[in-house]
C-alpha cells in the first residue's frame, strides 16, 4: 500500500508546492521530517542565488531528502540548474513540457522527476519521458488548475496506462484526510499529493488570515479571474476579455523571495506572512475538500493522521468484505 513509501520516502504523501513562497524551507523540511516529500516552491523568475539558499536553508532544517517544484510556463533555465547542482533528491515540474532529455539531464544528476499533469495525453507524455512519478491533478484542486477533468475518472486511467512501468501515480486534488488517501489507494494510485491541507499548516507561510479562512470555509467558489496575465491557457470569467491584473489597482505589498511586490487586484498570488494591505480582497485559493480542515495544525500531524487513518479505514473495509469461495 501507497502508506509503505513512494520514491524511496517512509510514506506515499508528498506536500504539493504551493506558490508563491507558502511552502518554503520551513514546511519542507518539517514534512521531511515526517517521512514525506515536502516541495519547495521556486521563484517564477530567474535567481539561482536565491533557490540555492533555499535549499541550504532547507537542509540546516532537516537531514531526510526532499525536493523542490518549477513551474515550467515561466523562466527557470537557471534555477533548474542550481537544483541539478545541489542534488536534492526530487524534482516536481508542472505547466509545460519537461522532454526525455530532461528527465535524464535530471536522473543523471542523481535526481528524481515527478510531472503533474491534468489530463491523459500529458500522462502520456510524460511516461515516454521517462518521469519516475506522475502526480494526477483533479480539477477538485485549488489554485490554478492544469486540466478540467474530476480526479476520479482520471486516476485509474493514468494508472492503467503506466501498469507496464515503474512509475508511482500520485493522486491529487480535494484530498484532505485518511479517507482521501485510502480512496486513491483504492483506485490504483501510490500515494496522495496535498495543497490545502498543508497551507493551513504551522509551519506554511501563509498570512494567518489566509490560514483562518481555510478552517472557516465550507466550500469553495469556481473562478478563473485571477492571475490572468501570467498563467497560460487558464481562461478568464468576470473581468472584459481586455482586462487584466495589470491594469487595476493596487491593493497591497509583499515580500516574495526577498523580493517587494505590488499586489493588484485580482492578482494571481495569495497573501504570505509578510503581505499587508486589503488581504481579503486577495487570492486564497483552497480544493474543493476545504471544508474538512478545522484546525491548524504542525505538518507531521497531517502526515500522521493521512496515515494512520488510511491504514484504520482501508482495513475497516477489508474486513466487511465477503470471503471470496475460491
Amino acid at each position: 500500500m501507497g502508506w509503505k513509501g513512494v520514491l524511496g520516502f517512509d510514506y506515499g504523501v508528498v506536500q504539493a508546492p504551493l506558490g508563491p513562497d507558502i511552502s518554503g524551507p520551513e514546511l519542507a523540511a518539517a514534512v521531511a521530517n515526517a517521512g514525506a516529500i515536502g516541495l519547495l516552491r521556486l521563484p517564477d523568475w530567474s535567481a539561482p542565488d536565491h533557490v540555492r539558499e533555499l535549499i541550504r536553508r532547507t537542509r540546516s532544517l532537516t537531514e531526510k531528502p526532499f525536493g523542490a517544484a518549477i513551474v515550467l510556463a515561466f523562466p527557470h533555465e537557471e534555477n533548474l540548474r542550481v537544483v541539478l547542482e545541489e542534488k536534492i533528491a526530487v524534482l516536481q515540474v508542472y505547466w509545460g513540457e519537461f522532454p526525455k532529455e530532461r528527465v535524464d539531464e535530471a536522473h543523471r544528476a542523481g535526481v528524481k522527476v515527478l510531472h503533474q499533469v491534468g489530463n491523459l495525453e500529458e500522462a502520456a507524455k510524460a511516461k515516454e519521458a521517462g518521469v519516475d512519478g506522475i502526480i494526477v491533478q483533479g480539477r477538485e484542486a485549488g489554485g490554478h488548475v492544469i486540466g478540467q477533468e474530476g480526479l476520479l475518472p482520471l486516476l485509474p486511467r493514468v494508472v492503467d496506462l503506466v501498469s507496464d512501468s515503474t512509475i508511482s501515480v500520485i493522486a491529487a486534488g480535494g484530498i484532505v484526510d485518511g479517507r482521501g488517501y485510502a480512496a486513491a489507494l483504492a483506485l490504483g494510485a501510490h500515494g496522495v499529493c496535498l495543497g490545502t491541507r498543508f497551507v493551513a499548516t504551522e509551519e506554511s507561510f501563509a498570512h494567518p488570515l489566509y490560514k483562518k479562512k481555510l478552517i472557516e470555509m465550507n466550500c469553495t467558489d469556481c473562478t478563473t479571474v485571477f492571475g490572468r496575465a501570467r498563467w497560460p491557457g487558464a481562461p478568464q470569467r468576470n473581468l472584459p476579455d481586455h482586462e487584466t491584473e495589470e491594469n487595476q489597482p493596487i491593493i497591497g505589498h509583499s515580500i516574495i523571495h526577498g523580493v517587494h511586490k505590488d499586489i493588484h487586484r485580482f492578482a494571481g498570488t495569495v497573501p504570505n506572512a509578510t503581505t499587508t494591505g486589503d488581504i481579503d480582497s486577495m487570492a486564497m485559493y483552497a480544493g474543493q475538500g476545504v471544508g474538512l480542515i478545522t484546525e491548524i495544525v504542525p505538518a507531521r500531524e497531517v502526515v500522521k493522521r493521512l496515515v494512520v487513518e488510511a491504514q484504520r479505514v482501508i482495513g475497516e473495509k477489508l474486513s466487511g468484505f465477503p470471503k471470496s469461495s475460491e
